[in-house]
């Protein structure tokens, strides 16, 4: 912040940029000046003078002559900046904090050799990551975790808030991370229930993104299904592929059973911006209220004219008292 001695607290910028508490002040400023003409005036028809007679050849003006308004003019100012100290200039700082109640979400994906299907182009399972990155962006104060499956699931990242920390890991999954080929629906359901189970959380949620039916695992998906609505959890279910690709074909009938034991819905994505509408239908399902709480922070600024103006008002009763108060004094 600047020395009150600056010279910024007199520039435009500056003085517009404040919120007056009292502005009556600064109306009163320009009466100032004619407050002290009238009262010279007065003053000057009032005080009884002693006509003096110079030859016009004796009398020279000199500029020292207008340092007798000096003191005045000081004083003018100190009162005009009282005037702008009354007046209050402020500055608000507003800050603005937003909370909600937030959702526990799993994303539980589907890493199999058939995501890496072209027909939904670059492959599946690539358009899969870049629009679950997308819903994660989307989300606000929400704990997301993720679990990655083909023949047994894998947890990738716990429940968090960290979001960037959650994308890097979506980054980096590859149908190698996990090398038991098959597609274990209900061991991966299993875990994502495992991971929330234990929170008391309002709302919990489990989205399933594959592409096959259960191939592989030891856990019933229905099964499971039932176990996550005993929870408390909805289960959401999204089957990923256009059945472009004869050898890769989607198999919705699971899915489609998962999603309704678990109180939750079923999507089908045959493309990538399916599967983006797809994600913004659920994010729009599973909004939570967001409370908006701002604060109003405000700074006084008046000190600093109120100095300017003790300073020059001392600087008057200076000037009053030495030579320049007594230059032409009627």
């Amino acid at each position: 912040m600047e020395a009150w001695y600056s010279k910024y607290w007199f520039s435009i910028q500056t003085l517009s940029s404040f919120e007056w508490a009292q502005p009556f002040y600064l109306y009163c400023i320009p009466a100032i000046p004619f407050l002290f003409i009238i009262r010279n005036w007065i003053v000057g028809n009032n005080v009884q003078k002693l006509n003096v007679a110079f030859p016009a050849q004796q009398f020279r003006s000199s500029w020292i002559s207008a340092l007798r308004f000096v003191p005045g003019l000081l004083l003018v100012l100190s009162i005009m900046l009282i005037l702008v100290a009354l007046a209050r200039p402020q500055r608000a700082i507003s800050t603005q904090e937003e909370v909600s109640e937030g959702i526990d979400i799993m994303l539980a994906l589907d890493i199999s050799a058939s995501m890496e299907a072209t027909d939904i182009p670059p492959s599946r399972l690539v358009v899969a990551k870049k629009v679950a990155k997308k819903f994660i962006e989307g989300r606000f104060q929400d704990r997301i975790g993720m679990v990655i499956f083909a023949g047994e699931p894998f947890s990738l990242c716990p429940l968090t808030n960290d979001y960037d920390m959650l994308k890097d890991y979506i980054d980096e999954i590859h149908p190698s991370l996990i090398a038991t080929s098959g597609t274990a629906l209900g061991n991966a359901l299993g875990m994502c229930i495992n991971r929330m189970r234990e929170i008391t959380s309002k709302s919990k949620v489990i989205i399933l993104l594959s592409d096959g039916d259960n191939t592989a695992g030891n856990l019933d998906p229905a099964l499971s299904a039932q176990m996550a609505r005993a929870f408390g959890m909805k289960l959401y279910t999204i089957a990923v592929g256009s059945n472009k690709i004869n050898t890769e074909k989607v198999d919705e009938s699971a899915l489609r059973n998962i999603a309704s034991i678990g109180n939750g819905k079923f999507f089908r994505a045959t493309d990538a911006r399916s599967l983006e509408n797809i994600f913004k239908e659920i994010n729009r399902l599973e909004k939570v209220e967001i409370k908006q709480n701002r604060y109003k922070n405000l700074r006084d600024f008046y000190h600093n004219y109120l100095r300017w103006a003790i300073m020059l008002l001392l600087l008057s009763f200076a000037c009053k008292n030495t030579f320049m108060g007594n230059i032409l004094e009627d």
